[in-house]
């Protein structure tokens, strides 16, 4: 699993001019889900969103995770992190879980940042979304468990 992780001030996500998700302070997290990820990726990425210190302490080091700030977590399936742009002008997209495979694992990111105790908002899966964000710092961040094992 891939995702891009940005500490922001404030961020929405909105389907047919509705709000789906929104969130104060805390972590925009683009997720995008692999062919061949499992369970294990799923509860990886999981951890290291809960985890990540890429908040300021006291004396203004990043230092302090999103469990230590309390802040939210807004995370939005993006299949399109797997896209190949290689060859050619046109990205492929082959790497990218079918849907009937990153809708679950995509859910099982969710519930255990979730279980974790974080207030989590979330896009619509397979919707066609805009996304809004007031990035702080800024802060981006790229992970991929697929790097980790």
């Amino acid at each position: 699993m891939r995702a891009v992780v940005q500490r922001v001030r404030e961020a929405r996500v909105t389907v047919e001019n509705e709000t789906a998700g929104s969130i104060g302070a805390g972590l925009l997290v683009l997720v995008g889900v692999h062919q061949e990820d499992t369970v294990q990726d799923a509860e990886y990425l999981a951890d290291k969103i809960v985890n990540l210190r890429i908040f300021e302490d006291e004396a203004g080091k990043m230092n302090r995770s999103l469990l230590e700030t309390g802040g939210a977590a807004l995370l939005v399936s993006q299949f399109t992190l797997y896209g190949d742009a290689r060859k050619g002008r046109r990205p492929s997209f082959t790497e990218s879980a079918p849907p009937q495979v990153a809708e679950p694992l995509f859910e099982t990111v969710c519930r255990k940042v979730e279980r974790c105790g974080v207030f989590v908002q979330r896009g619509v899966f397979g919707a066609q979304m805009q996304v809004s964000l007031v990035n702080d710092g800024p802060v981006t961040i790229l992970l991929d468990s697929r790097r980790a094992f």
